[in-house]
């Protein structure tokens, strides 16, 4: 269950949030769903991967473990990566849309219910006059990047699709002589075809930016050599 309501300065002027993470809020897990908008960031510590959704499209994940439930890059203490995808930074907080004349207003709600609310202990959301503490506006910028990104991801699959860049993944990594994992089920970006396209195709893809964000997950795979590592230090 949750509580979620509007956030505004009047009604929570002293409201606090403890910044914790953990299996009990969604960290221990071995896949996220991540945004075209922090590609960027992603592909310097995670794999990027494409998921099919079920209904012919595609959601890009970040590889966290090699196994269900399995996020090598959570310790005791928290995060252990550089970067933590903004699914998860945003912490009890979402998006709430008010319809507008022309777009809708973007506004956020925050989960009243969430154990890590509260008015004691934590980080404060708002100054004593009002205005978003450094907390919030880290807050804002994880929603600002979750709803454009949520935005991007469809003209990007579509862009992909039409340039023939999708591939199934079909990894298999030993950990040991004895003992070896299979990474199926996904789709990634096909080198040899993305190499292959002409002038006219790369200038439609650049002047889109699907180009970059095409080569930003192609490097990601990389990563797959420190999910192994990290896989091999934790026994």
């Amino acid at each position: 269950m949750t509580n979620r309501v509007l956030l505004n300065n009047v009604d929570h002027p002293d409201l606090t949030v403890a910044v914790r993470h953990g299996a009990e809020f969604g960290d221990q897990v071995n896949q996220l769903l991540v945004f075209p908008t922090e590609f960027a960031e992603i592909q310097r510590e995670f794999p990027i991967l494409f998921q099919p959704d079920g209904d012919g499209g595609y959601n890009p994940v970040a590889l966290l473990g090699l196994e269900r439930d399995e996020n090598l890059f959570l310790g005791p203490e928290g995060w252990e990566s550089r970067y933590i995808p903004a699914i998860q930074r945003r912490g009890p907080f979402s998006i709430a849309l008010k319809p507008g004349e022309d777009e809708p207003e973007v506004m956020i709600e925050v989960d009243l219910d969430d154990p890590r609310v509260g008015r004691n202990a934590g980080e404060l959301l708002f100054l004593e006059h009002g205005g978003s503490t450094p907390y919030l506006l880290h807050v804002t910028d994880a929603l600002r990047t979750i709803y454009e990104g949520h935005q991007a991801i469809a003209p990007m699959f579509a862009a992909f699709e039409a340039h023939g860049l999708l591939r199934p993944v079909d990894i298999e990594i030993a950990l040991n002589e004895e003992r070896r994992i299979r990474v199926t089920g996904y789709f990634a970006i096909d080198d040899e075809r993305l190499a292959s396209l002409d002038g006219a195709a790369l200038e439609v893809l650049n002047r889109s930016g699907f180009l970059r964000l095409a080569m930003l997950v192609s490097a990601s795979l990389a990563n797959l050599q420190r999910l192994i590592e990290r896989k091999g230090a934790r026994g």
